[in-house]
């Protein structure tokens, strides 16, 4: 018997006919992982479970537990897609259709938009197409012959796929009933696994990615394993829309986008600016307990301060363009390094003064395409919690601690609670990319690694990453989808203090180069609240609540009294509105809720009598008469604690 030896992960070691393939492996494994197989591994590479195998070889059988095989899953559910589409609309030009997160999107040329009703009718039709188990095979076919297929078919863009990258002389096709598709695989053995899927939308694409080329109608589906997984992934996306702090900065009027403005660039609405306003106050507040110096520096500057300090080289395409003026060229600031930079040159400094902290809520200008633009998570005028730390590099390793406390202590008191670490390296190979250095590099890394083993933090490597003068520590934040998004850095930085020839006074008496240290605590003023508007739905802790408390008077009666409990509210430092509307006391406490208020304070003729307030909570109800002195004493101790859910007077 012609045999191979077939490796298994365990280490197991399987004789097996030449020709075998991957399935009956699995098969004799056990039926449970014939059943569950979605493709193989073979010495790396993915293949088909039904290709034969033809040699001695290391084979992994992968199921849904793993996320190349779920990948493979939804790449095969792509391919339905488009199956199901030929089949409705046999005209249509076929573009691409690979896995994505979550899903998979296929892209169409069809002269009419498709409308939700069709969407209804594709889904429609691909739990048919699932329901005959269909197999996907694989055929490979000479490319003159794959050409003319396209041809017969008017299907151009393939014709294109084709030409650029199918490799002599073979070409590797994959069929689903009528459709027949240009890719190198793998994919699952046939339809009927496709189960747990939901067409989303439809958005306008452009044939591979360039404005110039011809536009195309992109359908986007949902798609899982099991159906468990997609109902859970469909109620956090239903989460995450009734959280999406564009829509609920319009609801509680905290920030407005105006064409006449632009793109980009959001308006700080009063309520929106009170909740800014707490985040700047709290900040400040905890830099200076830990040494910062607060400066100020210019939003713009000459050319030539980038070109030193290499952004123009390495980030202009992310920079407005210059303006000139007088015969110079300003630009506006991309980043604040440079300016703070200065500020340590602008004087001699001894070791015995390092390390210098420089700090500043410093605006920022980048030119983000417009169709990355969203809200305030994503704008071209920005306001970072910036600073840079100028030290020996004996005092890196302490400094790098002090920021980390300084960047946990922020997250307990804001709520924050999701978040991970990610060590970002430079790709060596990319050379445009990244400045030269090779020695100066390994040091940055190697004392941030030393670093973060010494705290004990467990973090991901990913090469490519880095600042374009130095690696960097970037502290992820995820949303209730599990996006991950920096909103902190600690970065590095041995180049930018040799550019500007920055020196301190060591002991010896000698100039030493310092080592820069850059860091960013609570991201910018914009992405922070954005994320916080979102963690919180709206619903702020009181401390950064945009209003605290509303007074409401029950009839007109109580109105004096209510402005004389409103300024006595206000006098204690707490934000507070009057609601004397003529409107019933229910209609008052429901948009007050709307509003997400913290409390409510509802007066009546017994509370003017006795001098005292009924106080409602947003989420505890009612919490019964008090006096004036103690909910307000109660009030001032949770703001000035910054509680995160211990609601004033809950308790008692």
């Amino acid at each position: 018997m012609d045999a191979i030896q077939i490796t298994l992960p365990d280490g197991a070691s399987r004789e097996m006919p030449r020709g075998t393939t991957a399935a009956q492996v699995a098969a004799q494994i056990s039926p449970r992982l014939a059943k569950e197989a979605l493709v193989a591994r073979v010495d790396g590479g993915l293949i088909d479970l039904s290709q034969p195998l033809d040699r001695d070889v290391k084979l992994s059988i992968l199921t849904a537990k793993d996320p190349e095989a779920v990948q493979v899953f939804r790449h095969s559910a792509a391919h339905l897609l488009a199956a199901a589409v030929l089949e409705l609309y046999p005209n249509v030009k076929l573009g691409i259709g690979p896995p994505i997160e979550n899903g998979f999107f296929y892209e169409f040329v069809r002269e009419a938009p498709f409308t939700p009703e069709d969407l209804e009718k594709i889904e429609a039709k691909m739990h048919e197409l699932a329901s005959r188990d269909i197999p996907n095979e694989r055929k490979l076919i000479p490319k003159a012959e794959a050409l003319e297929l396209y041809r017969k078919s008017n299907q151009e863009f393939k014709c294109e796929l084709v030409e650029e990258k199918a490799e002599e002389p073979m070409v590797s096709f994959y069929t689903t009933g009528k459709f027949v598709d240009f890719c190198r695989g793998p994919h699952i053995p046939s339809t009927g696994r496709i189960k747990a899927f939901k067409l989303m939308n439809v958005a306008g694409a452009y044939w591979k990615g360039d404005e110039k080329n011809q536009q195309m109608q992109r359908i986007y589906g949902a798609c899982f394993v099991e159906q468990k997984q997609l109902d859970e992934y469909l109620r956090r996306l239903e989460e995450a829309k009734r959280r999406d702090h564009r829509r609920v900065g319009k609801e509680l009027e905290l920030f407005a986008v105006s064409d006449l403005v632009g793109a980009g660039l959001p308006l700080w609405l009063p309520k929106g600016a009170t909740v800014r306003r707490q985040l700047e106050e709290y900040i400040l507040e905890r830099e200076r307990e830990a040494g910062y110096q607060h400066v100020y520096t210019p939003d713009l500057a000459k050319v030539d301060l980038y070109k030193r300090s290499g952004h123009w080289e390495h980030y202009h395409e992310d920079m407005f363009p210059p303006m000139e003026l007088e015969h110079e060229e300003l630009v506006l600031r991309p980043m604040n390094c440079p300016h703070h930079i200065l500020i340590y040159k602008s004087k001699r400094h001894s070791y015995r003064e390092l390390p210098v902290r420089l700090a500043e809520l410093g605006t920022m200008y980048r030119y983000e395409r417009s169709g990355v633009l969203s809200g305030l998570s994503r704008v071209r005028c920005m306001t970072l919690n910036d600073a840079h730390i100028f030290c020996t590099p004996d005092q890196i390793k302490e400094e790098f601690s002090g920021v980390m406390r300084l960047v946990e202590r922020a997250y307990r008191d804001l709520g924050i609670t999701q978040y991970s670490y990610r060590l970002s390296l430079r790709d060596p190979a990319n050379t445009e990319k990244y400045v030269a250095g090779d020695e100066m590099w390994a040091l940055a890394e190697r004392v941030l690694r030393e670093a973060l083993d010494s705290l004990g933090l467990p973090y991901k490597e990913a090469p490519g990453e880095a600042a374009f003068y130095g690696p960097k520590l970037d502290i992820q934040l995820s949303d209730v989808m599990g996006h991950e998004e920096t909103y902190s850095t600690i970065q590095i930085d041995f180049h930018l203090p040799n550019q500007f020839d920055l020196s301190y006074i060591g002991a010896d008496g000698r100039e030493h180069r310092p080592v820069m240290i850059h860091r960013g605590v609570i991201s910018t003023m914009e992405r922070m609240t954005s994320y916080l508007i979102e963690l919180y739905g709206g619903a702020f802790p009181t401390w950064l609540a945009p209003v605290q408390a509303v007074i409401l008077p029950i009839t007109e009666r109580q109105n004096e009294y209510a402005a004389t409990v409103r300024q006595e509210v206000f006098s204690a430092g707490i934000r507070v509105e009057l609601d004397d509307r003529n409107e019933k006391l229910q209609a008052k406490i429901r948009d007050a809720q709307l509003q997400k208020i913290p409390y409510m304070l509802v007066v009546g003729g017994k509370e003017a009598e006795a001098g005292t307030v009924s106080v409602r909570h947003r989420s505890r109800g009612d919490l019964g008469p008090k006096p004036m002195a103690q909910f307000l004493a109660d009030l001032r101790q949770e703001v000035d604690s910054r509680a995160l859910d211990t609601p004033a007077s809950a308790a008692k």
